[in-house]
């Protein structure tokens, strides 16, 4: 390793401690090389998330976003962390694909945002989480298409995670990605105030969110032995963590204003009792005979999604 790309690695490692308390913990498990090279993945996807979020002005953010699309597909880019991820990805077209994909889902939180439908959000949830699924697999050396729909999975379903327990603040910010048919029509605005009859319709919604999420968690998970022995218990234990920060949210119930957290303590007993488990745990060990194609009902056409759901797209 070069000074440049030590430098390169130090900075993107304090992106992560700084933003990523599951992520960092569940990197201890992975080899060198594969924790450097999620170090870096991580550290392009808060770059990005910082352009769309911390610049104020959304034309601004759209432009540096297209910028760095445009970086993707020509492989050129004067950005170090644009480059970082370039170089990353240089002899895999799928995750610059990914990649892509994942600066237009970014482009999409710009400004207000309001889904009407279940397949709006699954499409948003693959642009900014299902692809860091399909980049991963390239991280971790798994290379094999028939990986990447789990991956996919495990990226949708801490999305999801991720909107369930957000479903408040993404309000304030004018921004509401659960469905309308969820929170019956309730504008950003409305679920902001919280009155008591939304914070009802908001608790329905969350609990509907994260049973929607179990379904990817679990097929996830089974995607699981694809990966090297390391990495799959690495990825193991960042997916029953972020599926813990569900279990809070439904634990929280109507207390939407709350922000789920899981305690370094009960971070410990998860690792623990999930690696133990998946010891005894035969999908652990053997792979899927398939994936199950109704995950992807909405995301026909898309990288890395199962071939057999192209057709529901």
């Amino acid at each position: 390793m070069t000074a440049a790309d030590g430098d390169a690695l130090a900075r993107a490692d304090a992106v992560l401690r700084a933003h990523g308390k599951t992520f960092t913990w569940a990197r201890r498990f992975l080899g060198s090389r594969h924790a450097a090279r999620a170090t870096r993945l991580y550290a392009f996807c808060r770059f990005l998330d910082d352009v769309a979020d911390e610049g104020g002005d959304p034309a601004e953010a759209a432009r540096s976003l297209a910028e760095v699309r445009q970086a993707l597909v020509t492989g050129r880019s004067g950005d170090p962390v644009v480059a970082e991820v370039l170089d990353l990805f240089r002899d895999s077209a799928r995750a610059r694909e990914a990649a892509s994909a994942l600066v237009d889902g970014v482009v999409g939180d710009l400004g207000q945002v309001a889904f009407e439908s279940e397949r709006e959000l699954l499409r948003y949830c693959y642009r900014v989480a299902g692809t860091v699924g399909v980049m991963m697999c390239e991280v971790l050396d798994q290379r094999e298409e028939v990986a990447a729909p789990f991956a996919v999975d495990l990226g949708i379903a801490m999305q999801l995670t991720n909107i369930a327990r957000d479903v408040f603040e993404d309000a304030e910010r004018g921004r509401r990605y659960v469905p309308a048919d969820m929170v019956e029509g309730a504008h950003a605005q409305a679920i902001a105030a919280m009155d008591a009859r939304t914070r009802a319709v908001v608790r329905r919604a969350r609990l509907a969110l994260l049973q929607r999420a179990e379904s990817y968690y679990d097929s996830g998970r089974r995607g699981l032995v694809f990966l090297p022995l390391r990495a799959r218990f690495a990825i193991l234990v960042a997916a029953e963590n972020y599926r813990a920060i569900g279990r809070r949210v439904r634990a929280l119930g109507d207390a939407a204003e709350v922000r789920a957290v899981v305690s370094p303590a009960a971070k410990l007993w998860i690792t623990v009792r999930v690696i133990v488990a998946a010891l005894f745990r035969p999908s652990f060990w053997r792979r899927p005979r398939r994936h199950d194609a109704r995950l992807h009902e909405h995301l026909g056409g898309l990288c890395g999604v199962d071939p057999a759901a192209r057709t529901h797209g």
